[in-house]
């Protein structure tokens, strides 16, 4: 079986070699990797083509892959990467195996009252939480927002959180090796 890897690692300044270790990993436990296609492009005449050649390659890669596990560590803010979510959304939509984990462990609703609104949320009278700008906060206890983990869990894929170091929020794997043995034993054996 094929597994997309997917996540923000492509913006780490080692990305080559996380990416390599993480197909190491995913091939030590049956899988065919198929990490994104960024770090291998053609020419192209502008930097608007070179976004478009990467979307390109990896939507085919997406579409040859029987499963993702997606990496939806918050990244450049209080959510997963867009990118990576898009790319969760595009495999649940064509009926993929889904899984997904962050090195947060966090709510969504921790992170977004706490770094977003600086701990100024109300309690309506319904119990509905919202910040000072009067939008309702999500609260759910999930990891992101609900349709990120909604997606995973409704197609019998696993969501993982766990809580890193941040000096390590993007590099460690311990959820990613977690999702890879979980996959494996529902897919492989």
């Amino acid at each position: 079986m094929k597994v997309y890897l997917a996540g923000p690692e492509v913006f780490l300044s080692n990305a080559r070699e996380v990416l390599a270790h993480k197909a190491e990993l995913a091939r030590a436990a049956g899988f065919t990797p198929l990490p994104p296609g960024d770090l291998e492009i053609p020419p192209t005449n502008s930097k608007y083509e070179r976004g478009i050649a990467i979307s390109a390659i990896d939507e085919r890669l997406m579409l040859a892959s029987d499963i993702i596990i997606a990496n939806l560590t918050p990244f450049r803010g209080i959510s997963a990467d867009v990118g990576t979510a898009f790319e969760l959304g595009f495999m649940c939509a064509l009926g993929r195996h889904v899984y997904g984990y962050t090195n947060v462990a966090e709510s969504y609703l921790e992170r977004t009252s706490r770094d977003y609104y600086g701990g100024a949320v109300i309690s309506g009278a319904d119990s509905r939480l919202t910040g000072p700008d009067g939008l309702s906060i999500e609260d759910f206890d999930m990891a992101d927002n609900l349709m990120l983990e909604g997606g995973i869990i409704s197609r019998g894929g696993v969501f993982i959180r766990k809580a890193v170091p941040d000096a390590d929020i993007l590099i460690d794997l311990t959820a990613f090796k977690e999702c890879l043995a979980l996959a494996a034993e529902k897919h492989l054996r």
